[in-house]
């Protein structure tokens, strides 16, 4: 009997706020620039404009199980302070939710990492929860 493969909860991965740019690029070589409001090691939320969505996602309907809409992304992650670099991940758009009426989440979830993307985020994400825990730290 084959095992049963088991699926992680992405939503058990620690998503940290970040301010930075992303280019998403489509299936037909369009791209487009958004701004990220968190990441974690599994995805990444950005957050956009009603015409930014008409342009991802088609009839801006939230994507089903299955039917995600595959992107490419392009973002820079500070791995040290002095030296930004330039992570490259295949994902899927599997998340959108509308927030305001012009401001829309659209979810992101890495697939496939170019090169050291993965050590990258993993990097960086780290270090944010260990600041933030730090400040907690000296607040109390």
């Amino acid at each position: 009997m084959k095992p049963l493969a088991i699926k992680a909860n992405l939503r058990n991965q620690q998503r940290v706020d970040v301010e930075t740019d992303i280019t998403i690029e489509k299936h037909d070589g369009c791209c487009l620039t958004c701004h990220v409001s968190n990441l974690s090691r599994t995805g990444v939320m950005i957050s956009c404009d009603q015409e930014t969505v008409k342009q991802l996602v088609p009839g801006m309907r939230a994507p089903s199980p299955g039917h995600w809409i595959e992107v490419k992304t392009r973002f820079t992650v500070p791995v040290l302070p002095t030296q930004p670099v330039t992570v490259l991940a295949d994902a899927n758009i599997v998340h959108l939710r509308r927030i305001a009426r012009d401001e829309f989440q659209i979810g992101i979830q890495f697939s496939e990492f170019e090169g050291n993307g993965f050590d990258y985020i993993d990097r960086y994400v780290a270090k944010l929860l260990a600041d933030s825990l730090n400040e907690a730290r000296e607040t109390h």
